[in-house]
C-alpha cells in the first residue's frame, strides 16, 4: 500500500520529507483551458517535484456544469481532452471524479436525466483517460457537497454501468462517516475500489479526531484493497501536522 498526500505541489517537499510515498494534486492547476505557454512554468514545478504525483483531484472548475440545462458539450471534450493529457504528462495514473458542484442536480430539474448525464460525461472521459492509461475514479460526496452520488454504493452502481476498465471507485473516509454509510460497502465494491482518501472527525488530520480507524482499516484489508492512500483533509499548521499524521497511519496501518 501507498501513501500520500493532498497538497499544491509548492508543498512537495515538506510532504516528502513527512514520509510518504507520493502526491496528489489538483487538475485544475494544470490550466487546461489555457495555452501550453501558460502550462510550461507549472509543469517545470511538476517535474521538479521531490515526490512523484500519482493522483489528481479536482478535475473540474466550478463553473463547468455537467448536469442540467446549461451543458457546454464542446467546452468539456476540449477541456477533458487537454487535461487528461497533461495529467499524463506529469505522471499521475488516477483522476478523482468528485467535482460536486458541476455534478448536482439543479433545482427542477430531472434527476433522471442528471443521472444519464453524468453517465455520459463519464462514458466521454473513459474515451480519452484509457489511451492514456489513466483511470478516472468515482468519489462520493457526503449530501452537503452534492445531491448525486452519496455513497459507495451509489459510485459502484455508475462504475458497473459505464463498464469500462478506466471508471472505478473511491472511498472517502470522511464522505462515508458524515452519511453514515456502513463500511462493509467497502467489501461489497472491491471489484471497482481504485483509490482511497483519509480524515478524521471534522475532516481534521488523521489523528486528531475519533474516527473508528481500526474498523475501516480491517475492512480494506478485508476487501483486499493493496492500492494508494491519501489525506485530503483540512489543515492547521501543515508542517507540523503532516508529519504527526503520516505516523499515525504508519501506526494504524501496522507498517
Amino acid at each position: 500500500m501507498k501513501f500520500g498526500c493532498c497538497a499544491a505541489i509548492e508543498y512537495s517537499e515538506h510532504v516528502r520529507q513527512a514520509g510518504f510515498d507520493f502526491m496528489e494534486c489538483t487538475v485544475v492547476s494544470l490550466v487546461p483551458e489555457k495555452g501550453k505557454y501558460e502550462f510550461a512554468e507549472i509543469f517545470r514545478k511538476y517535474k521538479a517535484s521531490p515526490l512523484p504525483v500519482e493522483a489528481c483531484n479536482v478535475l473540474l472548475p466550478g463553473d463547468m456544469r455537467i448536469v442540467g440545462e446549461q451543458i457546454n458539450e464542446d467546452r468539456i471534450k476540449s477541456y477533458l481532452e487537454c487535461a487528461l493529457n497533461r495529467v499524463h504528462q506529469i505522471g499521475a495514473q488516477v483522476v478523482v471524479f468528485g467535482s460536486g458542484k458541476a455534478r448536482s442536480v439543479p433545482t427542477g430539474f430531472s434527476r433522471e436525466k442528471g443521472e444519464e448525464q453524468i453517465l455520459q460525461f463519464l462514458e466521454t472521459a473513459a474515451n480519452y483517460a484509457q489511451p492514456l492509461g489513466i483511470t478516472i475514479v468515482i468519489e462520493p460526496l457526503n449530501k452537503k457537497e452534492s445531491n448525486l452520488i452519496n455513497t459507495v454504493e451509489e459510485a459502484q452502481m455508475y462504475a458497473e454501468k459505464v463498464n469500462r476498465p478506466s471508471i472505478q471507485v473511491l472511498a472517502d473516509f470522511y464522505h462515508m462517516m458524515e452519511e453514515n454509510e456502513p463500511l462493509n460497502h467497502l467489501i461489497t465494491a472491491k471489484k471497482y475500489l481504485h483509490h482511497i482518501h483519509v480524515a478524521d472527525t471534522g475532516r481534521t488530520a488523521p489523528g486528531q479526531g475519533s474516527y473508528p480507524y481500526a474498523d475501516f482499516i480491517r475492512t480494506l484489508k478485508a476487501a483486499n484493497y493493496n492500492e494508494r492512500v491519501s489525506i485530503e483533509c483540512g489543515w492547521g499548521h501543515f508542517e507540523d501536522e503532516i508529519v504527526n499524521a503520516r505516523e499515525f497511519l504508519r501506526r494504524q496501518f501496522g507498517e
